[in-house]
């Protein structure tokens, strides 16, 4: 049986890609609670690739474990791209890791400060700097959380295969 978190989410070419450099990946999550990292972990051979994953559910966590600076936290709230940029640098830096993404977003079932439920951004922090897409989606909680590790997984492997310097 192959685990179920893996199946459909492309994560396996990612896993392989990232040996094939010699590249490491790291996390912090919130709104997926670390389901991104046990995604990865699911393809048989990464560990030779995931670095690590930070679970920051609570917004003290971003900062204090993640490194998230607390006026971002206090101006911009635990919801926003310069939190989700904020993250993929900490776990990047935090885990030694080439890579890193951070995850935050409203999975429901309520909006959050103000951010409608499936308001998702995605972090990606690598050697060439660091970009957060915005993502809308929609469904219930397993639904966001499930595809916003899907997109993440997506835009990884984007970023990763556009580095041609390796």
């Amino acid at each position: 049986m192959t685990d179920p978190l893996v199946d459909g989410i492309g994560v396996d070419r990612l896993v392989a890609e990232l040996t094939r450099r010699g590249q490491t990946v790291a996390t912090a999550e919130s709104l997926t609670a670390g389901l991104l990292a046990a995604t990865v972990a699911g393809v048989p051979g990464a560990s030779a690739v995931l670095r690590g994953g930070l679970v920051v559910y609570a917004t003290d966590l971003k900062s204090t474990l993640a490194g998230v600076d607390r006026d971002v936290l206090d101006t911009d709230g635990p919801v926003a791209a310069t939190t989700a940029a904020s993250l993929a640098d900490g776990a990047r830096r935090t885990c030694s890791a080439d890579w890193g993404v951070g995850l935050t977003g409203v999975a429901g079932p309520d909006s959050q400060d103000g951010h409608p439920v499936g308001t998702v951004f995605v972090g990606i922090a690598g050697p060439d700097g660091t970009d957060v897409n915005e993502l809308r989606l929609s469904g219930d909680r397993w639904t966001i959380r499930r595809d916003t590790v899907r997109e993440a997984v997506s835009e990884l492997l984007r970023r990763v295969l556009s580095r041609t310097d390796v």
